[in-house]
């Protein structure tokens, strides 16, 4: 791919920031011409929830509770594009421990987390910006971001060390979510009315991509004016996320509302990306989503991405294409397609629709 060496301007840490007891955020991190994210925006529809679906059912030996979670899950990809997992099989121990290594290592001091500091050229490593733009307005919070899958780009030397723990605690939990992403894209196939590894082999089979983004959101004293993630669809196949046990921020759209998750216990929030989008034609959606900030607590999450192969050409799956209901994106590569986010960063949904076919 290619990408920039070097950030635009210096990289200046929101922590930091957070930390220094500033009363008003710097002018680069205000979104003016972004609807404000306050929670009263969710008013309209705080009723609504994005669905809860219990896993452990598609091993039930009652074929109709069997069916019924299936259908579960088809109508969160068609109508939300996410849903959380309950009964998983990840263990909630490593859940536990993943998350609050992360915490451990973000509240290291500056200059122990500095000698991760990340370019755009991999993203691997400490990060504070998305995108190379110069003079971009920027979100409020700090990443970790490393590669897992393919083994060719996992860069050890680029995983903290510290907490000691970290290393042993990451590899577990990626192994257990590269197993569970394998096991919804079946269940995605088999909605779709595809083989059940039709998806997994567009996305390259063995050879596909995951890699790990930890988000840390510091306290802002002013979070009406600003995001901790500005709104976006995921530009992989499927995101895993681990949210804060103790603070909630994650925002999806659901028609011209914003409804904000409320994260179940040792649940997972799976959203479909704009890749899964395009394979399936559109019959499934990659949703705009943000996080939300506040001046009361930090903030840590996990987000857990399920890629296809880079050099893999992504496209609507012959098999859903009819005379009727013919291809509606582009063949693009993945790499390609996140060299053009990685350019931009977040902005909505506006990545996946500049490759739809012309009508």
């Amino acid at each position: 791919m290619n990408c920039v060496q070097s950030w635009p301007e210096p990289i200046v840490r929101v922590q930091s920031l957070s930390d220094s007891g500033i009363r008003v955020i710097p002018e680069r991190y205000i979104k003016r011409h972004s609807p404000k994210p306050s929670l009263k925006l969710t008013t309209p529809v705080r009723e609504l929830t994005i669905p809860v679906i219990d896993l452990e059912n598609l091993a039930s030996r009652d074929i109709a509770l069997r069916a019924n979670t299936l259908a579960l899950i088809s109508r969160a990809c068609r109508e939300w594009g996410f849903f959380q997992v309950v009964n998983h099989g990840v263990s909630h121990q490593v859940m536990d421990q993943v998350r609050e290594v992360w915490r451990e290592f973000f509240h290291l001091p500056v200059d122990e987390k500095q000698v991760y500091a990340n370019s755009p050229t991999t993203y691997e490593g400490y990060g504070s910006r998305l995108g190379v733009e110069k003079g971009a307005k920027l979100d409020w919070s700090d990443y970790y971001f490393l590669n897992y899958l393919p083994t060719c780009q996992r860069n050890e030397h680029k995983w903290p060390s510290y907490p000691s723990s970290c290393k042993e605690i990451v590899s577990e939990y990626n192994e257990a979510l590269v197993k569970l992403c394998g096991e919804l894209m079946k269940i995605l196939s088999i909605n779709l009315g595809l083989e059940e590894n039709r998806l997994q082999q567009a996305l390259g089979g063995d050879e596909v991509g995951a890699s790990l983004r930890v988000n840390y959101y510091p306290k802002c004293p002013q979070p009406d004016l600003t995001f901790g993630l500005s709104p976006h669809s995921d530009p992989g196949a499927l995101t895993i996320l681990l949210a804060d046990n103790q603070v909630s921020g994650l925002q999806v759209r659901k028609d011209d509302n914003w409804v904000t998750v409320k994260p179940v216990p040792n649940a997972f929030i799976v959203n479909i990306g704009d890749q899964v989008e395009v394979l399936s034609n559109g019959n499934y959606k990659s949703v705009e989503h943000r996080v939300v900030v506040n001046s009361a607590a930090e903030r840590v999450s996990l987000a857990f991405f399920y890629n296809p192969k880079g050099d893999k050409t992504i496209e609507p799956a012959e098999e859903l294409i009819t005379p009727t209901v013919p291809p509606q994106y582009l063949p693009m590569t993945f790499n390609e397609y996140r060299t053009f986010i990685r350019t931009r960063g977040p902005c909505g949904k506006t990545s996946v629709e500049s490759i739809k076919s012309p009508r």
